[in-house]
């Protein structure tokens, strides 16, 4: 109730703003009439989504939540300027929901975060996977291609802001997430994953974690689900669709420390053009200031 006091606060404030950029949502899971007082105010205003939230709603699995709540995100996405989605999946949805203007921004990263560096001189393999233990469930389709591998190769799965893994049939190192280390430890791997389902929720999903891989000169394997598909060429990496790709992927990159190097050096080229915030923040800029003074 302390979060939607600070909403509506934040809300009689918008009066004084040239234009305004909200995050998703205004208020999560009140009906969607109360999504409409931004257009109400008559301040411009533009709608940001990096995440298939939405989902919350239609796909919920209480049937009131998606009787009452499916739509309730289409007065806010017609009242908007523009909306800006981070792949083609959320675009599809806006568009059908009510979005007149859509402007696609890609997930980025700041590059002065990221110091490339030669990857780490071990008799080990070390793959790495960055996270939240809310994601951590992806992992389980990892457990049998690095089982599989690490036949051959001498495997350690490194996570990054997972919760505990027990009995994952491979030698595990386990940090807890912090600003302050989550880029020093991407260094210190030789591969990083992001593996997903192809599901609703995850066709959603906008790469960080790649990004946050490829920007530390890290090769990449990925499920081809989201905006991974739109990421991962074949120079930066590999995109898996099973476990036996997966686990013929992991084997490339484990038996070849040339590819890897080649391949890391085109990830963080890529993000330099694409996905950097150095490269990106003039176009939102130009947005936002267009909307505000145009």
């Amino acid at each position: 109730m302390r979060a939607y006091a600070r909403r509506a606060a934040a809300l009689a404030k918008m009066r004084r703003a040239s234009v305004v950029w909200i995050e998703k949502e205004l208020f999560p899971f009140l009906p969607g009439f109360v999504e409409s007082l931004p257009a109400c105010l008559g301040v411009p205003y533009v709608v940001d989504y990096d995440d298939a939230t939405f989902h919350s709603y239609d796909n919920s699995a209480n049937p009131l939540v998606r009787h009452v709540l499916a739509n309730k995100l289409d007065p806010l996405l017609r009242g908007a300027r523009a909306v800006t989605v981070g792949n083609a999946y959320l675009e599809t949805y806006a568009r059908a929901h009510g979005a007149k203007s859509i402007v696609r921004i890609p997930t980025v990263i700041d590059l002065a975060r990221y110091i490339p560096r030669a990857e780490p001189t071990a008799d080990e393999i070390r793959v790495g996977w960055i996270g939240t233990p809310a994601t951590m469930k992806y992992l389980e389709l990892l457990r049998a291609p690095l089982q599989d591998i690490s036949k051959t190769y001498k495997i350690r799965l490194v996570t990054i802001g997972a919760g505990p893994l027990v009995d994952f049939g491979v030698p595990l190192e386990q940090h807890a997430w912090s600003a302050d280390t989550e880029t020093a430890l991407l260094s210190t791997l030789h591969i990083g994953v992001m593996p997903l389902p192809d599901a609703p929720w995850e066709r959603g999903k906008c790469g960080y974690k790649l990004i946050q891989y490829m920007a530390a000169a890290r090769p990449v394997i990925a499920s081809p689900v989201g905006m991974n598909a739109d990421i991962v060429t074949a120079d930066v990496g590999i995109l898996a669709g099973d476990q036996a790709a997966w686990s013929a992927a992991l084997t490339w990159l484990a038996g070849n420390a040339e590819l890897r190097c080649r391949m890391g050096i085109a990830a963080r080229a890529r993000v330099e053009t694409f996905f950097s915030l150095q490269v990106m923040s003039p176009t939102i800029g130009a947005l936002l200031s267009n909307i505000a003074f145009g």
